[in-house]
């Protein structure tokens, strides 16, 4: 089998409803880059890259394209390598990692489909076939009722049957951040888990004074408390603060995580399997984190494409730490606007009462609706 073409699709639509969060700037649209591989043999892989889609393409178009043409799907680690060595002068992170992350999505979904096996069997086997879900809203969106719609979104997620729920803080003012926190955690109850992301917008002394706040209310792990860049931070956050620190999705292969573990900068790892170097990085990254005896619960966030793959690799970790009664890695789902996740997809990925069951069929075990990529691409 060979690779004979590999094409890009960019897709962008309009939010119904526009959102922010600390990092300042309202989301009025959203885009992805979805790759496809075709090989001689008819098998087709598709992958999704995180990140800005007209960078992503342009990066897979121009620097990456070249070097798969012709090549074995079925050797995907020596791609990995290869596109990897391609880039390392300038692209230790970042953008150029998040490409080569949709090419090593579509290849692993070539190779389930040209054996018949989904993702999950080929990367060790599922140490779960369903996923506990937990969701991703409560974003700022009417900035004169934060505290009231916080609290709808809120309850709405638990009548859907969700046992957690992730909110965004960063509002300029430990009392707002509280006043909201403390209204959702009223509204839900304590047997609710509760996460908190505050999009890396403190300093080490907010978060630690804010987190102290946190902990009285019972939440469940503080998300990017500050600047990814500031290591030694973190190291300081997660020693002053009993609740656990998670962060990680703006890191980039097993390099980047491999200095955080070594510091034991968090408490929970967070790799986005379409940023971070695809599914044959990531598993990389969560065997270094088992050794550290660290919890690694992904980032999840783009494409039916990618969320299939984040389910895959979920279902493949085992739980840390083992034990009679584990607490197993949940399913980050994500709940703004999206019809590239609701629509792409011919396979239903959605979760019933906060459960989605691993996808069984070959590859990443979805199809895919060309009408929906027709849809929304960029002309």
């Amino acid at each position: 089998m060979k690779i004979t073409d590999v094409i890009t699709h960019q897709l962008l639509v309009n939010v119904d409803e526009p959102f922010t969060s600390s990092r300042g700037w309202f989301y009025k649209t959203k885009g992805a880059l979805v790759v496809e591989i075709v090989t001689d043999e008819g098998v087709i892989g598709w992958g999704d890259c995180y990140g800005p889609a007209a960078v992503n393409k342009a990066i897979v178009d121009t620097v990456l394209r070249a070097s798969l043409i012709g090549r074995d799907p079925f050797d995907v680690e020596v791609i990995w390598e290869e596109l990897y060595n391609k880039v390392k002068d300038y692209g230790l992170t970042g953008m150029t990692i998040s490409a080569i992350s949709g090419v090593d999505i579509a290849l692993w979904d070539i190779i389930g489909k040209a054996v018949g096996k989904p993702i999950h069997k080929l990367i060790g086997g599922a140490f779960r076939t369903e996923l506990q879900a937990y969701a991703t809203g409560l974003y700022f969106k009417d900035m004169d009722r934060l505290n009231e719609q916080a609290v709808e979104e809120a309850r709405g997620y638990v009548d859907q049957g969700f046992k957690a729920i992730k909110m965004k803080i960063g509002l300029g003012s430990l009392t707002k951040d509280i006043d909201r926190v403390a209204a959702v955690r009223d509204a839900i109850g304590n047997d609710i888990q509760l996460m908190v992301d505050a999009n890396h917008c403190f300093t080490v002394p907010q978060a630690i004074n804010l987190g102290r706040e946190l902990e009285k209310l019972g939440v469940h792990w503080f998300e990017e408390p500050i600047s990814p860049e500031d290591l030694d931070g973190y190291v300081e956050v997660s020693r002053k603060l009993d609740m656990a620190i998670a962060g990680g999705e703006n890191e980039f292969t097993k390099f980047s995580f491999r200095r955080i573990l070594e510091k034991r900068a968090m408490d929970i790892v967070q790799p986005d399997v379409c940023a971070a170097g695809g599914i044959t990085e990531c598993k990389k990254i969560a065997a270094l984190a088992q050794a550290q005896a660290i919890q690694c619960v992904p980032h999840a966030w783009g494409t039916a494409i990618g969320l299939a793959a984040t389910m895959h690799f979920l279902a493949s970790l085992p739980n840390t730490p083992p034990c009679l009664v584990p607490q197993p890695p949940m399913l980050e789902y994500e709940q703004t606007f999206n019809p590239f996740r609701d629509e792409l997809s011919s396979t239903a990925l959605t979760h019933v009462g906060g459960i989605v069951h691993v996808p069984t069929g070959p590859g990443l075990g979805i199809e895919i609706n060309r009408a929906v990529l027709d849809k929304y691409r960029v002309a």
